[in-house]
């Protein structure tokens, strides 16, 4: 007889392959870029974050080649024993200087720096207002942390204002993504940073999807008055326009300091390895004196969104590389993905729960070294595969 724990197991998976949301992943063979090898088979890849193509860059490849020589590959311990190096140091000062910060602190995934922040920042007696459809870190940190908390319809600036006026005995807090990363929009930002102001919140921003992608390259922050970049809380991560691995959390000097006594994981966890952290500054410093691969970026966005216009098809309100074709139905969305699959397209379908229920679709990402021909095709390619 199965143990209790497996009979759990085969129900739960079960389950999901029955409502067609069984998760499978596939190995990818080679480096990330426009094209991905998958059991011998070549694609064209339109599922990767790395929106300006840095992951793979020979620049990049050779600042980390030349610093694992001097500096290894693991960090061998947590940051506070001896595991930070200058390199992070390094890449600390300088993202905060580019995005107008004060100060920051690298965690090893985007995902620590939320749970670490949120946990670290929030107590019990605390409000905080957040989006509907934040990114999961998002949700897990706040309901980690035990404080009040209140969800608000996406996007609802009049509900956000609404939950913010409630009575608390704590701090207030507004927590949203900037870019959201399953549906590509933005967030009203100028609204929320006015939201904030006038109830005494502090604003909250994951710029995941925005960094690199935002005003300019420079990202969420620096839509927002000097003002609020000096008391609000910015998260990124390194492993999408920096095609690197990691994130930051950034903040005042106060703040930064307080996450280096209070953060759980930052204070427990392996420090992010050195040549990790070469690579995503040779990224920026790549960032800083070709802004033109931004705008590359939102060419390639704007001809995706006019082809598939004009081919009929139905698009989302998103300016951003991320491109959701809306299908609903769970089953249906696999079925596109395997027609798409077929034809030499790698664009995988996103079903609940990482989105809500009907709200299935394929998640196609545009990236700075797609050519027309790639999105031409693409296009040419999805018709058909919606309806057959």
């Amino acid at each position: 007889m199965d143990s209790p724990l497996a009979q759990r197991l085969s129900a739960g998976l079960a389950r999901a392959e029955a409502q067609h949301r069984l998760r499978r992943r596939d190995a990818r063979s080679g480096a990330q870029g426009v094209e991905c090898c998958i059991d011998g088979r070549r694609y064209l890849n339109f599922t990767s974050n790395d929106y300006l193509g840095l992951a793979a860059h020979p620049r990049v490849l050779d600042r980390v080649r030349h610093e694992l020589g001097g500096q290894g590959f693991g960090s061998g311990s947590a940051a506070l024993l001896s595991g930070r190096s200058s390199l992070h140091d390094e890449l600390e000062r300088a993202l905060a200087d580019y995005t107008g910060m004060p100060a920051a602190l690298l965690f090893s995934s985007g995902y620590l720096a939320n749970l670490g922040a949120l946990g670290g920042l929030l107590e019990r007696g605390d409000l905080v207002v957040h989006d509907r459809l934040n990114h999961a870190s998002l949700i897990d940190g706040v309901l980690a942390s035990g404080a009040h908390h209140r969800r608000y319809p996406h996007a609802d600036v009049s509900r956000a204002a609404a939950s913010l006026g409630e009575q608390s005995d704590g701090l207030r807090w507004l927590v949203t993504e900037s870019v959201f990363s399953m549906d590509g929009d933005v967030a009203p930002l100028a609204t929320l940073e006015m939201l904030a102001a006038e109830h005494g919140a502090t604003l909250y921003v994951d710029d995941a999807h925005g960094f690199g992608v935002l005003n300019d390259g420079r990202g969420a922050a620096a839509s927002l008055t000097a003002d609020s970049r000096r008391s609000m809380v910015l998260v990124m991560t390194l492993g999408k326009c920096l095609g690197s691995v990691g994130g930051v959390v950034l903040g005042s000097a106060e703040l930064v300091q307080y996450l280096v006594q209070h953060a759980r994981t930052y204070v427990y966890d392996t420090a992010l390895p050195a040549v990790c952290a070469a690579a995503a500054l040779e990224a920026l410093a790549m960032l800083r004196e070709a802004p033109q691969r931004v705008g590359r970026l939102h060419d390639r966005v704007s001809r995706f969104r006019t082809r598939a216009t004009a081919a009929g098809l139905r698009l989302s309100d998103s300016p951003t590389p991320i491109q959701p074709v809306m299908i609903g139905d769970d089953a249906r969305a696999l079925a596109v993905a395997a027609r798409l699959l077929a034809e030499g397209f790698y664009v995988r379908a996103i079903r609940p729960p990482t989105v809500p229920a009907g709200t299935a679709r394929l998640r196609i990402t545009l990236t700075h070294d797609h050519e027309d021909a790639h999105i031409d095709a693409l296009v040419d390619a999805l018709v058909p595969a919606l309806n057959p």
